[in-house]
Formats: structure tokens, sequence, C-alpha cells
């Protein structure tokens, strides 16, 4: 699981960098053998859950509304309602998100702080987890670590059935001054499966697994919309990230005698052919925003952001004009009218998985994989 030295770098005199690779700097190969895609299989299976296509919709507000992930689990996938966003703070968020979508630039990170500034309203909560559950599709939903501790009851209460911990950056340990969540205790005690992440490494993601995670999110997710970078100087390769989280999930297979944990990519994902790269690194499934944000229903109305964008003290993502191309189903299930890799995304991962010859999800994760890059 560890880089040994010879994957790192000595960039000055004492201090060593690793070499890593992101989706762009690798490709899938094809092999002797290939299928037709109508025989390939794109089922995913998380505890008791099975879904007919293996990606998660993104909790970010520019993306999810109770309506979508409706549409999201009709179409195969499991969306996951953002429960710290507007559909918790307002009746009708139908009124900030269209002030969103047409504010001017120079005061959108400013005027989106505001408007996240409302309370969340725990009826709230319940009533849009209500109407996901009504529609009998499975009711997933997050919120962050910091707030976790303090919702997670209305949240149980109101009947989901998987739990997402989705933050920048999540530990096991959190170390701090105010009162901490202890991970394993508060998964131990949940008794639904529950996903947490984002993670960068493998070290990071055994402890999440040990702690009793379901599923591990692998990056920081919202690539499109992130400053992360610009603003604290952290950025996740995510086909390093991925192949070397997937290592970290067979140690712990080994030593916890079978459990298996889900690796889902989370970030990074913009085009179809992301999606057969990150699960050739070894991933079961992606968690997509950006080209669901593109949908004629996203309720970001053609723009896109993240809850890094509105954070009270160091905002650390913006809002991007993403356009609209389509449909939910016309962008996940086709048919597509475009070749630029927005549409038709698991029509595509069907026909490179049928390309390279393999079956299932769980066989394309041994595909061969090159580096491009030089």
């Amino acid at each position: 699981m560890h880089q040994t030295m010879q994957n790192s770098i000595e960039i000055a005199p004492g201090k060593r960098a690793r070499v890593a690779y992101s989706f762009d700097d690798i490709a899938v190969v094809p092999s002797r053998r290939t299928r037709d895609p109508k025989d390939v299989s794109t089922e995913w299976q998380i505890d008791a859950y099975k879904f007919e296509i293996p990606m998660m919709a993104a909790p970010m507000d520019s993306v999810m509304s109770p309506e979508t992930a409706i549409e999201i689990g009709r179409l195969g996938g499991l969306g996951v309602l953002n429960l710290e966003g507007l559909w918790t703070r307002y009746e009708d968020p139908r009124i900030p998100l269209g002030e969103i979508a047409s504010m001017p630039e120079k005061h959108a990170t400013r005027r989106m702080q505001e408007i996240y500034s409302a309370p969340i309203r725990p009826e709230l909560i319940k009533e849009r987890i209500k109407q996901i559950r009504d529609a009998g599709i499975t009711v997933a939903a997050s919120l962050s670590p910091q707030r976790t501790a303090e919702l997670h009851k209305a949240v149980i209460d109101a009947g989901i059935d998987i739990f997402v911990i989705r933050g920048t950056t999540v530990s096991a340990e959190h170390v701090g001054s105010g009162e901490a969540l202890n991970l394993k205790k508060f998964i131990y005690e949940l008794d639904i499966p529950v996903i947490v992440g984002g993670v960068a490494n493998g070290t990071a993601a055994l402890h999440l697994m040990r702690a009793g995670a379901a599923g591990v999110l692998v990056g920081f997710g919202g690539g499109a919309s992130h400053t992360t970078r610009q603003v604290l100087g952290v950025q996740v390769p995510m086909a390093s990230a991925v192949s070397e989280v997937a290592a970290a999930r067979r140690e712990y297979l080994d030593e916890s005698g079978g459990r298996y944990v889900h690796v889902i990519a989370d970030g990074s994902v913009g085009r179809s052919g992301d999606i057969a790269k990150a699960i050739a690194c070894g991933a079961d499934a992606v968690m997509m925003g950006s080209p669901l944000a593109k949908a004629k229903e996203a309720p970001g109305l053609g723009w896109h952001w993240g809850s890094e964008a509105h954070h009270q003290e160091l905002p650390r993502g913006e809002r991007v004009s993403v356009g609209t191309v389509g449909t939910l189903e016309e962008i996940l299930i086709g048919p597509s009218h475009s070749s630029d890799g927005s549409m038709n995304m698991i029509g595509a991962l069907r026909r490179a998985m049928a390309t390279c010859g393999y079956s299932n999800l769980k066989e394309f994760q041994r595909v061969e994989v090159l580096i491009t890059r030089g």
C-alpha cells in the first residue's frame, strides 16, 4: 500500500515528493476479447441496496433536490440530499436558488454566505426525507462531520437508508477543542450503512474502514467548483488516490476476515471516460456533481457550487457556470447528441467495459491501465 522511495523525487535536500497521477494521466487498455455492450452489467450493490448504475449524485444544492434524487433513483442510481443545504433551511428554496443563479459575480460569495446563514430546520429535514421515501426509492442523505453529532437523530428518525458523512477531508480522529465525533461508536450505534469521506490516501482510508464505514469517498468532490488547491494548497490526483485506497481495501479485507468496504471516487469525474478510469483504478462507484448540474432538471439552473463556496470563515469554492446539455436521463443513460463525454455516461461505461472484454464492474477493476503522461 505504501509508496516506495522509487516513486518519489527529491525536490530539495531532505524533501521528497511522491509521483502521483490524475485520471487525465491514464487510459484503459483493450484486451484481445471484446463483448456486446448489451451483455455488460453495471450493477452495484452496497449492503442490502442494489443499483443498476454505479453512481451516487453528489449532495450539492446545484445538483440535488428531493425531485432530482427521486429521478436519479428511478434511473438506477443513488441521489444524496444535502441536509445542510437550502432544502432544509427554506420552505421554498426556489427563491434563493433563483437569486444564486442570477447574482453578479463580484457579490456572489458574500451573498451566498448570507443565504446559507439561515438556520437548519429539523422539521424540513423530516419533510424532505419523507418526500423521497414516499417515491419508493432508496433514501440517502448527507451531513458534514461538524453537523453529524448535532443533527443525526433528526435524520435517523426521519427514516433514511444510507447515511453519508461528507467533508473536504474526513479522518477517524479529529483533533480539536470541540466535541469530536467518535466515528466508530457513531457507526456502531447507527445500524444503517454509513459512507464517509473524503480521504486522499490508504492510511486515512484504513482508519475509516476500521471504524466501520460501509463505503469510503476518495477525493474532495466538487472538482469543477473547488478552489481548495489555491486556498489551502491541497489537491488529490485521483488515479493514484483511488488505486491506493483500493489497495488499502484489500489489506483490510484480509485483516477483517472478509469485510468488503466500497471505494467511491468523489471528484474529477467530469466525463464518461473518467467513470471507466475510476473503476479501472479499483473504485466500485463514482460520486458525480458537475455532469448532473448540466441537467435541465438541476436546481442550480445551469450553475454549480458546493458547500465550500459559502463557508462562513474561509470559502474555498466558487459558483461555476456549467450550462445545460440535456435531461438527467439523457446525461446518464442516453441517448446522447454530444461527442464530448457529457451524455449517455453509463452507456459509454458499458461500451468501455465491452471493448475491453469485461462483463461486470468487479472484473473491470482488473483491466490493464497505461500512463499516458510523458
